[in-house]
């Protein structure tokens, strides 16, 4: 099965995460999109939410080590990675992404832009969604968990 390399980001605010609505999948989720050739993860994350959003944004660091030598540099670590089922959509195959999902905070202004709804969600407004038919469920457990963790820290 063909593979495609993805990012997403879960912007959080405030106790809050941003969602946007996907037209095609018509389903709330996380910015996010392919890799472009020559593209490292961590560009095509903010490449992406930039897009869709016009949000700079910072990503939360959870390095166990820094390197930055001559030959040899770290680059932000994404936060967890998902095999993701993509079923056939007209003449595009069914295929997986192998989604390289990172946490950010937005950075100065933090009103997102997009042709597309979009909007900070609470964990209360999450759990309200229709599991498959508003959201994703993996996108539930992902934000349920982020959310619950932030709320222990602040």
């Amino acid at each position: 099965m063909e593979r495609h390399f993805t990012t997403s980001v879960y912007i959080l605010r405030e106790e809050r995460v941003l969602l946007l609505f996907h037209p095609k999948l018509q389903k709330w989720l996380p910015p996010g999109g392919h890799i472009e050739k020559n593209e490292s993860p961590p560009e095509a994350a903010r490449r992406e939410v930039m897009e869709e959003t016009g949000l700079e944004i910072s990503f939360t660091k959870q390095e166990n080590l820094w390197v930055k030598r001559w030959n040899a540099s770290s680059f932000e670590r994404p936060y967890m990675c998902l095999i993701e089922e993509i079923p056939q959509h007209k003449e595009t195959p069914a295929h997986q992404h192998l989604d390289l999902i990172y946490l950010a905070s937005p950075l100065g202004d933090s009103t997102p832009n997009s042709p597309d709804p979009i909007e900070y969600f609470s964990l209360e407004e999450v759990e309200a969604m229709k599991s498959d038919e508003e959201i994703f469920e993996e996108t539930q457990d992902t934000i349920r968990h982020l959310l619950k963790v932030e709320a222990a820290i602040v």
